[in-house]
């Protein structure tokens, strides 16, 4: 295929020599002299392992060239990548300047030209950039609406430098951002020769899937970093800790937890982490990312509440108050923390929990239990129906599934805030759905 790309940077320059790789002709299209007579001299604007080889490789062959003629460079091609800066504002927003103006000149290009032409952004955009900012304005500057011989993908890069080459070579996936019915056959065509698995998606969803890595890498580094030096402080190799840590490939280093939600509770997680902070507080370390962690999951149990009490006073059914669902632990529950707020501010609750038995609650389980909500027992119904009021709000957190049928056929005329995630609540005729994270 015939492929431009705009923005003769580190993407750029990467994707350039890697798509020749891969069978494609490529110009590359810059607003740089400088990059312009580099590349097409076959030398590499940027230092990364392998670039070189491959870009005096490609420029040899005649499969790549260089040049700032943007309305040349799309006639003579099929795609536009774009891939040039997106630094931060001054607020800390993403700066879309060079998108917009990158976007204007293809689609005024376009514009003038008769065949079909696909753009395919993989600078990093935040969500809602394709549908509300460069969709509309590439369809005006090219005079054609989306699906009339004018194509757009969101398909975000995940290289790291020092080894950009080898992840584009072996990506986990490639992530695609299309329009709804487009199953992006063009980007297909193209990675065809990698053997990784394609994820097409919304335009939403792809976007925010590079923001969001590179918020966990983040994450993760904090972390290591912090905890690293609090066990270090009390004479731990953190390194080989750590080592151990991602030995554990269930958890640790899984897709466990890593799912949007409600709060964390239970009897193990709230108390490590103040246990942890504790040995920080011992050695006078400062761990301001980990100290986060408490009032931010706190501060999910409160974005919970208000989207409650915005429907106003009416009746409420909490579905779930243990932790978790399929146990009767109530210990730190943000479940319990949930109802307690909504008993002190004097609403009518009700509250369905399969596993919770009051009578059957022992030792510290109890003793929390009676110290939050002394009356739970005569809160708890035994079928998910009767804990529903007409013209009430049901608060999904958890259900057990052979209680979910009896639910669903009940909910009818409720309002429901979906804590839990469940997709079939949102599908019941009739009720008004707020979900969580969704």
């Amino acid at each position: 295929m015939r492929i431009s790309v705009f923005g003769i940077g580190y993407v750029g320059v990467v994707s350039c020599g890697c798509l020749v790789e891969l069978g494609h002709e490529v110009i590359g299209v810059d607003v740089s002299a400088e990059k312009i007579a580099m590349l097409a001299a076959g030398r590499s604007p940027i230092v990364e392992e392998a670039i070189d080889t491959l870009i005096a490789g490609a420029v040899a062959q005649g499969k790549l060239t260089a040049t700032d003629d943007v309305a040349d460079a799309v006639n003579r091609t099929d795609v536009s990548f774009i891939s040039v800066g997106t630094p931060s504002a001054a607020d800390g927003s993403v700066a879309l300047g060079a998108v917009d103006s990158v976007i204007a000149a293809i689609g005024r290009a376009i514009r003038d030209k008769d065949g079909p032409h696909a753009v395919v952004m993989r600078s990093t955009v935040p969500p809602g950039t394709a549908e509300d900012r460069v969709i509309p304005l590439l369809c005006r500057e090219a005079g054609r609406a989306l699906g009339d011989r004018l194509f757009y993908y969101s398909n975000p890069e995940f290289l790291r430098e020092g080894s950009s080459v080898r992840d584009f070579r072996a990506p986990p996936f490639t992530l695609i951002g299309a329009a709804a019915g487009d199953d992006a056959g063009i980007l297909r065509e193209i990675y065809a020769p990698i053997a990784a698995p394609v994820h097409v998606a919304p335009y939403r969803v792809a976007e925010s899937v590079k923001h969001i890595s590179n918020v966990y890498q983040a994450v993760k580094l904090a972390f290591a970093n912090e905890a690293g030096a609090i066990l270090a402080a009390h004479g731990v190799d953190a390194r080989e800790a750590f080592r151990l840590l991602c030995e554990d490939r269930v958890l640790n280093i899984s897709p466990a937890y890593l799912r949007p939600g409600f709060a964390f509770g239970g009897s193990c997680l709230p108390k490590d982490v103040r246990s942890f902070l504790a040995l920080a507080d011992e050695k006078n370390l400062s761990a301001p990312f980990l100290k986060q962690l408490l009032p931010g999951n706190q501060a999910i149990v409160d974005r919970a509440f208000e989207a409650i009490v915005r429907h106003g006073r009416r009746p409420i059914a909490l579905f779930g108050l243990a932790f978790k669902q399929g146990t009767d632990d109530l210990r730190e529950s943000p479940f319990v923390l949930l109802a307690e707020r909504l008993l002190g501010r004097g609403y009518d609750l009700k509250i369905h929990d399969r596993f919770v038995r009051v009578a059957h609650l022992m030792g510290a389980n109890r003793s929390y239990i009676e110290k939050e909500i002394p009356h739970l027992e005569r809160l708890m119904v035994a079928a998910p129906e009767a804990a529903l009021s007409p013209g009430g709000i049901a608060v999904v957190g958890h259900i057990a599934p052979e209680d979910r049928p009896a639910l669903l056929a009940a909910l009818k005329d409720q309002i429901v805030v979906d804590l839990a995630g469940m997709d079939a609540l949102r599908a019941v005729p009739g009720v008004t759905y707020e979900g969580l994270c969704w």
